[in-house]
């Protein structure tokens, strides 16, 4: 396993007992050996001499991806929009059908930042304070507006922590990619199936498909990192346990949610961006 993977892994195995503790490559020289011409006839230019490996094979061109590549141009592609209905946060889904090139570790961080504080993330976090009041889901925070405050920052923290332990610091360790490839294609219980697979496997940074340390192991950190700054009753083993199932569970209606929102987009709210 590569030595940034083992870090990874140290790390949730470090944090998930807290709660027990806390209840263009140059162009080629051209020749110089060239017969003389008469000064007054220019010399023919030689062409261009293919790179060679030190064996003097001609070296293949190593292919990259400087932008949105179309994987298929006999297949349709869905296109994702940032925000879902205008509120929720999609700046993570990636057109169906494209290739996109690996995410550096300041690209994974900004893509974290933009998640957590873009106004729909507060709108988001302020509907899930008013809900956790509105049932007294917590009763050691109170309520009234003090009880508001109290689920609201706390909530805050949660998605916080959780988006960037899961889009930029467990992916900058073990070279994962943090998006989510819409499949779009093979009917719906197939893409549906794909939308919650990516909960447990994800692309890394080669374009390979791995096991998803990033997702997993982060909802396990943020699971953990709550302990911290809830109330005394919510910590402990069993409410991490619950809470990382939750977060799990969240992501897995997420993907699916994105999978199927360029089809919403384009059936139910007409909006076609062809």
């Amino acid at each position: 396993m590569p030595q940034a993977k083992q870090i990874a892994l140290i790390l949730i195995a470090l944090l998930s007992p807290l709660p027990f503790f806390s209840q263009i490559n140059p162009a080629p020289a051209q020749s110089t050996n060239q017969t003389q011409k008469p000064a007054t006839v220019a010399p023919a230019p030689s062409p261009p001499q293919p790179e060679t490996s030190q064996t003097g094979l001609p070296q293949a061109p190593t292919p990259a991806i400087s932008g949105p590549t179309i994987i298929n141009k006999d297949l349709p592609v869905l296109k994702q929009s940032p925000r879902i209905a205008g509120v929720l946060p999609n700046f993570t889904a990636v057109n169906s059908n494209t290739l996109l090139p690996p995410l550096t570790t300041h690209q994974k961080f900004v893509l974290a930042m933009h998640d957590s504080i873009d106004y729909s993330s507060f709108l988001l976090v302020g509907a899930l304070a008013a809900k956790g009041l509105q049932s007294n889901a917590t009763p050691q925070l109170g309520t009234g507006a003090a009880g508001f405050g109290r689920y609201y920052w706390r909530e805050f923290t949660d998605q916080v922590s959780g988006t960037f332990f899961t889009e930029a610091i467990l992916p900058t360790l073990t070279r994962e990619d943090p998006r989510y490839y819409t499949y779009g294609k093979d009917g719906f219980f197939q893409r549906a199936f794909y939308a919650i697979s990516r909960t447990v496997i994800t692309k890394n940074d080669a374009g390979g498909e791995e096991f998803n340390i990033s997702e997993i192991g982060g909802n396990a950190a943020e699971a953990t990192l709550s302990n911290f700054y809830y109330p005394s009753q919510e910590r402990g083993f069993d409410k991490t346990a619950k809470n990382f199932a939750t977060q799990t569970a969240i992501t897995a209606g997420s993907n699916v949610l994105k999978e199927f929102w360029p089809d919403i987009r384009k059936n139910v709210f007409r909006i076609n961006d062809n």
